[in-house]
């Protein structure tokens, strides 16, 4: 039995009178409605309705009945509203998750723009470098930057766009150690690592050039999994290192870091928005992917363009 519809066929017949008249409104039979009542009053075990060949009337345990029905429905045709409001206009808490260099550089400006258009939405941002489970912890959308093709989580994928790495020094460094002019002259500096889930620890891969070359690194004086505190350690000298391209650029325009073989990309990465299922997708996930891959394009594009401004001094 359909308990809810038929609580809205009671509410319907008491309305019009009728079970005629109902079951003319609600588009079915009299023999429908009239059913639809009796298997309330058997399921409830109460008679609802007096009956007569020409009027009906309710019972005081009807009157009761009524107003509950009248007020569950109303809840459930209000739920239902916010429901399908949440498809078409975006608003409520919108949480997302962002690796730290990126969602630091990147995703935050992103916010910032993306309420300015939607001023309902509220966003909860996480930044760390593990990579979340969805669902388990209950983002709606993940920000992750990869150098290879993602593995099948069964979420669904958004490209937003490509970033490379660059490599960078302190202008005491090279002034110490000297300037490398090629990828072999690495071998005789001081090379720090990152260490990551998207970057590899134990060798670098330039794209320049005489095409693709790789460098094995020594065993390491100093490694981090960050790589903001990666460009600390630049500045302070410590050696050379690739950092991600929004990390390095505040530091190659004020001075503080050379770019190092700027002929030379280092490994691609990227960046793509992943979410759960694209049926049915809330307003405010639709719209911040939407948004991302117009707003991130547009900054990727002009952070590589101000890179190429940026030689070894």
């Amino acid at each position: 039995m359909d308990t809810l519809q038929n609580m809205r066929v009671f509410v319907r017949v008491v309305e019009a009178k009728s079970f005629t008249a109902a079951a003319q409104q609600m588009n079915t039979t009299t023999a429908y409605a009239s059913r639809a009542v009796s298997d309330l009053e058997a399921h409830l075990r109460t008679r609802l309705l007096n009956r007569t060949t020409r009027r009906i009337a309710l019972t005081e345990a009807g009157e009761r009945y009524l107003l509950r029905c009248e007020q569950i429905l109303a809840y459930v045709d209000q739920a239902e509203a916010e429901a399908a409001d949440a498809h078409a206009r975006p608003a409520g808490r919108l949480r997302i998750h962002a690796t730290t260099s990126f969602g630091q550089y990147y995703v935050v400006p992103a916010v910032t723009r993306y309420q300015e258009r939607y001023p309902a939405v509220s966003v909860d941002l996480t930044l760390s470098q593990h990579v979340p489970d969805l669902l388990d912890e209950g983002y709606d959308v993940t920000l992750q930057v990869s150098a290879n093709e993602l593995p099948d989580s069964g979420l669904v994928s958004q490209r937003l766009g490509d970033s490379y790495s660059v490599l960078c020094a302190s202008p005491a460094y090279l002034e110490k150690r000297g300037t490398p002019r090629s990828v072999s002259d690495l071998a005789g500096h001081t090379c720090l690592r990152i260490v990551t889930s998207i970057f590899p620890g134990d060798h670098w891969r330039f794209d320049g050039p005489d095409g693709i070359e790789t460098i094995e690194l020594p065993a390491p004086t100093f490694q981090v999994n960050v790589s903001d505190a990666l460009a600390v350690a630049l500045r302070e000298g410590m050696g050379i290192g690739a950092l991600l391209t929004p990390s390095a650029l505040p530091a190659l325009r004020n001075g503080t870091l050379v770019r190092v073989l700027p002929d030379h990309k280092m490994q691609k990465m990227t960046i793509y928005a992943m979410y759960a299922s694209r049926q049915y997708l809330d307003a405010k996930i639709r719209t911040w992917v939407e948004f991302l891959r117009e707003h991130i394009s547009k900054a990727l594009a002009a952070d590589e363009a101000a890179l190429q401004t940026f030689g070894v001094r």
